[in-house]
């Protein structure tokens, strides 16, 4: 009962948020957790929105894999991928898995990596300090996860824009934290595309271990060109155990890329597989 009363507070939330617009505030949020976690990392509280799958109170025995995203708040991104994954679960077209949501409390300077260009250090008093957030994701968020919720040590993340830049970025300082990276129209600009320029000799060095980057960009003259050139790097040196995919879709805006991709992509990434296609 709580969970479902949670639910109904967001559609609340939600609804405030949006100015009182029920237009806007039509998106339902499925039943989920609501968690505060104070970082020592962070220095403040961290809100956290936790859905589960249905299967996770009908299978007491069973254990989940994790997806994590950015941007994870009722007013952000949370709504809509907890929505995909509900109906995709539902449907037996994707595996049952949890939703880690992390809300923002000031986006640009968790999302980005140090820079030394000045227009750059412009778009917020405090940037670059992807470091501490990737930190607390490590080193408190992911154990919580793991103390409260029956997970089965798989994990993936997904995000657009300054969430994708971060996820690159993660994908290169922190190999293996994340089994699956999905990284939609990501800023690789930042830093005059510096995380780009350096891919090459840094897949070169990449040790090998099991993973999968998926790349996408909308039609954006300042980040689908750096998006290819990553992909060039990992064409001429990933890994052999590296899986990547990146698709262009120019048909697209970064304003819809988000919504427009991620279910198809989850079904593709994380398909409910039959007893027979396990064989």
């Amino acid at each position: 009962m709580t969970r479902y009363l949670n639910a109904m507070r967001c559609c609340l939330v939600l609804l405030s948020a949006l100015g009182g617009n029920p237009g806007l505030a039509a998106e339902s949020v499925p039943a989920h957790d609501a968690i505060e976690l104070q970082s020592q990392v962070m220095g403040e509280t961290r809100r956290i929105n936790v859905y589960l799958p249905p299967q996770y109170a009908e299978q007491a025995d069973v254990r989940f894999p994790v997806l994590y995203m950015p941007d994870g708040g009722l007013a952000e991104d949370f709504p809509h991928i907890a929505t995909t994954l509900d109906e995709g679960i539902r449907a037996g077209e994707i595996v049952p898995m949890l939703l880690v949501g992390i809300e923002n409390t000031q986006r640009r300077r968790d999302m980005t990596p140090p820079t030394t260009v000045d227009e750059d250090r412009k778009i917020w008093p405090i940037v670059g300090e992807s470091a501490r957030f990737r930190a607390f994701i490590r080193d408190e968020l992911m154990p919580e996860i793991e103390r409260r919720y029956r997970t089965n040590g798989e994990t993936a993340v997904i995000g657009e824009s300054l969430a994708g830049l971060f996820i690159v970025e993660t994908f290169f300082e922190a190999p293996g934290l994340f089994d699956t990276s999905i990284a939609l129209s990501p800023s690789l600009w930042w830093n005059t595309h510096a995380l780009v320029d350096a891919a090459p000799a840094r897949l070169k060095d990449r040790a090998s271990q099991p993973e999968l980057l998926y790349l996408s960009a909308a039609d954006e003259t300042d980040i689908a060109p750096h998006v290819a050139a990553l992909a060039d790097a990992l064409k001429e040196h990933a890994p052999a155990t590296l899986q990547w995919m990146h698709e262009p879709r120019p048909d697209l805006r970064h304003d819809n890329i988000y919504r427009s991709l991620a279910p198809g992509v989850l079904r593709r990434l994380f398909p409910l597989k039959t007893a027979a296609q396990a064989r």
